[in-house]
């Protein structure tokens, strides 16, 4: 038996010698240090094949996720053209209604000027009875009385419809004069007590509410010393 240690040259025998093995079935090693055998045990597939096959980068399959994203993302697409669809359509509805509705508030309007303007109409009516009958009378030799009254009465029909219409007289006579009311055609002359005031009336107006329809002509007083207010 042969002993030897690491790092020093040890003796060998012939027989290990030439065939340049250890007992071991390795190599000898030489003076220049101890070779060791390294086994790979890694599986190696020559072939190239497995049992799967793996899957190829770039194949074009998505991940789930993305596909989930787009499809919310078409979901969301179709509810907001749903919601336009819907506004379009009660747009649509309430364009039709308020058209409708104008029409027939038009219409409304249309009917009542009608029917007031005939109302109107039809109370005017005896005012020209009573100016035929007035004239009748004076044509066949009646008496300035049944004249007159004729005339009174016709005048009488027409202030009537007048104030059906909603038109009521201007009060002029011995009032002062109002330029917004009264039309001055001229003046006379006055003691200062009526200085300024509507002394005749010509022609009487009317108003309905607050709008004025036509002044009065009237004639307004002025005083000789001129001390006092004159209409011009």
């Amino acid at each position: 038996m042969v002993s030897f240690r690491r790092g020093k040259n040890k003796p060998v025998s012939d027989e290990r010698k030439a065939n340049g093995k250890s007992r071991w079935g390795g190599e000898e090693p030489g003076e220049e240090g101890s070779r060791v055998r390294v086994n790979d045990r890694r599986r190696i597939n020559v072939e190239g094949l497995n049992d799967e096959p793996a899957e190829e980068a770039g194949s074009g399959t998505r991940p789930s996720y993305v596909e989930e994203m787009e499809a919310r993302a078409r979901a969301a697409e179709q509810k907001a053209a749903d919601v336009q669809a819907r506004f379009e359509q009660v747009r649509a509805e309430l364009r039709r209604e308020t058209d409708e509705v104008r029409q027939r508030l038009t219409r409304t309007a249309d009917e009542r000027v009608a029917r007031e303007k005939a109302a109107f109409l039809t109370s005017l009516l005896p005012v020209i009875d009573n100016l035929s009958r007035a004239l009748e009378a004076a044509e066949s030799g009646g008496t300035l009385e049944s004249l007159l009254d004729g005339l009174r009465g016709t005048i009488s029909g027409f202030e009537s419809a007048l104030a059906a219409a909603g038109a009521e007289p201007i009060e002029a006579l011995a009032q002062p004069f109002d330029p917004e009311l009264h039309e001055a055609v001229d003046t006379i002359e006055v003691e200062p007590a009526l200085d300024g005031q509507v002394t005749s009336q010509y022609s009487r107006g009317y108003r309905i509410g607050n709008q004025l329809l036509r002044p009065a002509r009237v004639q307004v007083g002025r005083a000789a010393t001129g001390a006092g207010k004159a209409a011009e």
